[in-house]
């Protein structure tokens, strides 16, 4: 098997450009927050310079991949709200692991009333022998280490959901390996707990989620603690992290460090990560399910600053502070009911299209990227979909080829439509194909790219 550069010199070098929603300067105007009833203001796309045949695409589009409800908020009001099928403003659905930052969120005020510090023991919260590690490395996992997914534990058992002591082996020391498990963060809930000495639902209420108007519990599903709510409560807590912590005038979070902590590089393992808070724009990512290292942004589509709570089968929060912008997502996996991961790069084609909203697109960046794919991590024998993030001539794909982590050659793979302007184009993948990280060169007439690629 012969090995060839499929790590070309633009995919190592890639280099992320901020996406303008507008041509325009950045707004100076201030925040606008909404009541906890009654009407929430909107401003309308046209004043923005969007036009209706664009967000028509975009409707569509989001239509077509199974979305329930989408939002975007701009300096706080509504621009875009959309409903699909039987799903209504009123509508319930799950958060999934966007929860998961509004669990940092929470840590963060509990450290911040002195009930917990990042440094403690998770032991002090959980108890002795939550896990089944040595007294003395259990004691070196510390609050941080769960906010961080660096606790050491293997997220390679049978149901890595599983809080069981049973369930929490050793891997690797607490803080020298990152690895997306959800088994150490949902017992942070218990640490909340141990720290508050009261449940969960009830402290977030008394702390922020009444007074910012949220209306929504987390639930206990199998070993998960999911949030459930509707779309505009998804909305609220976008905005009050785009004001980082602020509300109104009153400061929720006046921990200002924490804050900063939350959304940026938490440690260097993986640089796209912060507490529990995915972060756009930085050198590398790592991906739930895999120890490889991509280089490059995780969407490139997406402004720089962007940063996400993020949740299986796309479920979003994307909050772009350069723009004073926030944009939500609820749905089933675009994919359908078989993609159940977070379908990061479905992330990034929505992008693409909000990036074509304005209706001169004359002074807008070039997007790095031109093709994204999804599901992704994806599963042995699944179809992969291919989606072009151009619509102009000679952007079909004519053939893809599949290297492993060596950059050796796996399969190729050709495609009869040179000749027309497809949007999108879907692989199966082999049924034998091993667990692990891997690359998709794809090359069309004009133009040659490479994208990651992981396998559960």
């Amino acid at each position: 098997m012969k090995t060839t550069p499929c790590f070309s010199a633009a995919w190592i070098a890639i280099i992320t450009l901020t996406a303008f929603i507008t041509p325009q300067k950045a707004s100076a105007q201030s925040t606008y927050f909404p009541p906890n009833t009654g009407t929430w203001e909107t401003t309308s796309p046209q004043s923005l310079g969007w036009c209706d045949a664009n967000i028509d695409s975009l409707y569509s589009y989001l239509n077509q991949k199974n979305t329930k409800a989408f939002i975007i908020l701009k300096d706080g009001k509504i621009v875009l709200e959309k409903y699909f099928g039987n799903f209504t403003q009123d509508s319930i659905w799950y958060w999934a692991s966007a929860g998961k930052t509004l669990t940092a969120f929470t840590v963060g005020l509990a450290q911040q009333d002195g009930l917990l510090k990042l440094s403690d023991a998770s032991s002090k919260y959980l108890g002795a022998g939550w896990s089944s590690l040595s007294t003395k490395r259990e004691d070196s996992i510390t609050v941080w280490h769960h906010l961080t997914m660096t606790t050491g534990l293997n997220d390679a058992g049978a149901d890595p959901d599983c809080t069981l002591p049973a369930c929490l082996t050793y891997k690797a020391a607490a803080g020298t390996r990152w690895a997306y498990h959800n088994a150490p963060y949902t017992l942070l809930d218990q640490v909340i707990e141990g720290a508050t000495g009261g449940n969960l639902n009830l402290y977030m209420a008394k702390k922020f989620t009444t007074t910012i108007g949220m209306k929504g519990l987390f639930v206990k599903t199998g070993y998960l603690n999911v949030y459930f709510s509707n779309a505009r409560t998804m909305a609220r807590f976008g905005l009050l992290l785009l004001n980082k912590g602020k509300w109104n005038g009153t400061t929720i979070l006046s921990d200002t460090q924490y804050f900063r902590q939350q959304t940026n590089s938490s440690q260097t393992i993986n640089p796209s990560y912060g507490y529990l808070t995915w972060l756009n724009g930085k050198s590398a990512f790592m991906a739930p399910g895999s120890q490889f290292r991509f280089p490059g942004s995780l969407n490139p589509n997406a402004p720089n600053d962007m940063y996400c709570a993020w949740g299986k089968n796309g479920q979003y929060i994307n909050v772009v502070p350069s723009q004073k912008l926030v944009l939500i997502r609820m749905g089933n996996a675009p994919g359908g009911s078989g993609a159940a991961s977070m379908a990061v790069g479905f992330n990034d084609v929505i992008w693409t299209f909000v990036n074509r909203l304005p209706c001169s697109s004359a002074t807008r960046t070039t997007p790095t990227n031109q093709f994204t794919l999804y599901p992704n991590p994806v599963s042995a024998g699944s179809i992969i979909t291919l989606q072009t993030t151009h619509t102009e001539n000679n952007r079909a794909i004519s053939s893809a080829v599949l290297c492993d982590a060596m950059g050796r050659i796996l399969f190729s793979y050709t495609f009869n439509n040179q000749g027309n302007n497809a949007n999108t184009t879907q692989i199966a993948l082999p049924q034998t194909l091993p667990s692990g990280a891997y690359t998709l060169r794809i090359e069309t007439q004009n133009h040659t790219e490479t994208l990651p690629l992981m396998v559960r």
